[in-house]
This record gives structure tokens, sequence and C-alpha cells, in this order.
């Protein structure tokens, strides 16, 4: 007798613990919204935060709560858009589809470092020191590009990082690693980019790098559009206005300028 009432009274315990656990449990759970799961389904699942939330989940739920559009998720591109607004009942969906560019062709064959940088390998880290390539506007080199991009689209080749047109989604998050500012999304058309960043004279571009810009104006005098200006020694290209003539490409006596085709 005297074991048995231990033994009840942990099973008591036990059996009140239980009750009031699964009491809990309904009075304390978060409701289900289906619509939420359904759009989270529709969704890459790659959580790159391009949309402006917190990955993919924060996204769909937005979207379920009217606070979003269909449309923001680069990775899941057109198709996702439109199958979010067809479960939303939004109608047809319009989406622009956008690409990286490196705004830099300073490889290890065309620019020079000023110093051996033996720190942390991470462009931030070596930004830090001023970076070690002779130009303080290049790519650096150290992949913290390579590491934010979710998809395996860049690459660090000769020194210089590389996007893979067919990988890149256009999510950004190597534009928002980059400690220099050189990666620039934009639509995915044919057009003209200026493959620099370099804003110093003339002098001292040519001092640094063998196919920098030096902001001689030929390909702003001869694009019939008016897409192209120069200022602070650098050649830009506004992508809403270019034709894609491939004209100031041509001109460029640095060969700084490709034409985009893709």
């Amino acid at each position: 007798m005297q074991i048995l009432i231990p033994i009840l009274i942990v099973g008591g315990i036990g059996l009140l613990a239980g009750v009031i656990l699964a009491a809990a449990s309904v009075l304390m759970a978060v409701p289900k919204d289906e619509k939420a799961e359904a759009l989270e389904a529709l969704l890459p699942g790659a959580n790159c935060g391009a949309c402006g939330f917190s990955g993919c989940s924060g996204y769909a739920r937005a979207m379920a709560e009217g606070k979003a559009q269909p449309g923001l998720c680069a990775p899941g591109g057109p198709k996702v858009a439109q199958a979010c607004g067809e479960l939303l009942g939004t109608g047809p969906v319009e989406t622009v589809s956008k690409q990286a560019t490196v705004r830099c062709l300073g490889s290890d064959d065309n620019a020079d470092t000023r110093m051996d940088y033996v720190g942390i390998a991470s462009c931030a880290a070596a930004q830090l020191l001023g970076g070690h390539t002779d130009c303080r506007f290049g790519c650096m080199g150290l992949g913290d590009c390579v590491a934010a991009c979710a998809f395996e689209a860049i690459r660090v080749c000769n020194g210089l990082a590389q996007v893979d047109p067919e990988k890149c989604t256009g999510c950004g998050r190597c534009a928002e690693a980059c400690p220099r500012g050189l990666i620039e999304l934009a639509p995915k058309k044919r057009r003209a980019v200026v493959l620099c960043s370099n804003c110093d004279s003339a002098r001292d571009t040519l001092r640094v790098c063998k196919v920098g810009c030096i902001g001689c104006g030929k390909c702003q005098r001869t694009c019939p559009v008016g897409a192209v200006t120069v200022a602070n020694g650098l050649a830009a290209i506004d992508p809403a206005k270019c034709v894609g003539c491939g004209k100031c490409a041509a001109e460029c006596p640095r060969k700084v300028i490709r034409l985009e085709t893709m």
C-alpha cells in the first residue's frame, strides 16, 4: 500500500500536467492561414529577401493579408507571379526580370594590387583597410558576392567577380553584399552597360587600370537617344532609355562598354 501511494501521486501529477498542456495547446494555438500556406507553397523557397519581406513565409503572409502584390519574387519570375495572381484573384501580373552585372573589368590582367592582403577573405574586411587593389573603386575579388548568392550565379575568376546570366535570378543579394557598390541590377533586355565604376580623373584611371573609363564623352556624343551621360569622369547608361543600338560600345576607345543581348 505504501508503494502504491507514490505511484498514484506521480500518475496524478502526470495526468494533470497532460490536461494542462492539452488545454494550453488549444488556447494558445496560432490559427493557420490556409491562403498564406497555399501562397508559400507556390514560392520557390529561396528565402532571399528580394521581395522586401522576411523570407518566403513573410511574403506569402503579406500577400494573403493584402499588404503586398504578387510579382515581387525575383527567383520565381513571371511563372510564380502569375500563379500567385490567379490564387489571389488579382488577374494578370506584370513583372520585369532583372539581372546583376558587375560594373568592373579590373581582373588581375587589367589592374594590379597595391599590397598583399592576408586578412579575412572578405571584401568588406579588406575595405576597412582601404582595399588592396590599385583602383579604389574596382572589384577586390574576395567573394562576398559569391557567399551571398543562393543560386551559385557568381564566381570569382582571375580576381574579378563574374555573373552567370543563366543562373542569376536578380534577387539583389550580391549587390547588397558588395562594399563598393559595383553590382548593378537592371532589366533583362538588349542594352549597353558601362563595366567600370572609377570616378577618378582620366590620368589616375589610366595609371591603375588598363581598361577603365576615362570619361572621354564619345559614348555620350554618339548615343542617338540620350541614354548616356558622363559625370565625374565616368560614363553611365540609363537602362530605361537605352535601345541597345550598340553605337556607344563601338565608339568607346577603352572597350569598357558591353552590349548585353540577353
